[in-house]
């Protein structure tokens, strides 16, 4: 759903338990908002980008492969 995301999470080795660990919330609850089954807050995108991520805007971090169509 955000390849971005997921590409700069390989690149940087942080796996989904750790942002999910950061986020406060659980592993299963963290893949499910990233497959798109549920929604990421922008109080969780926010806290993405800040805590993991401070150089990389939210604009680029959660792109959604639609938007990569248009």
């Amino acid at each position: 759903m955000f390849p971005n995301l997921e590409a700069e999470m390989a690149r940087s080795k942080i796996t989904r338990a750790k942002l999910a660990e950061i986020l406060g919330i659980t592993p299963t609850t963290l893949s499910l908002k990233m497959s798109g089954k549920g929604t990421l807050s922008l109080k969780e995108c926010v806290a993405i980008k800040k805590n993991v991520f401070p150089d990389k805007t939210l604009d680029y971090l959660f792109e959604t492969e639609a938007d990569q169509e248009s």
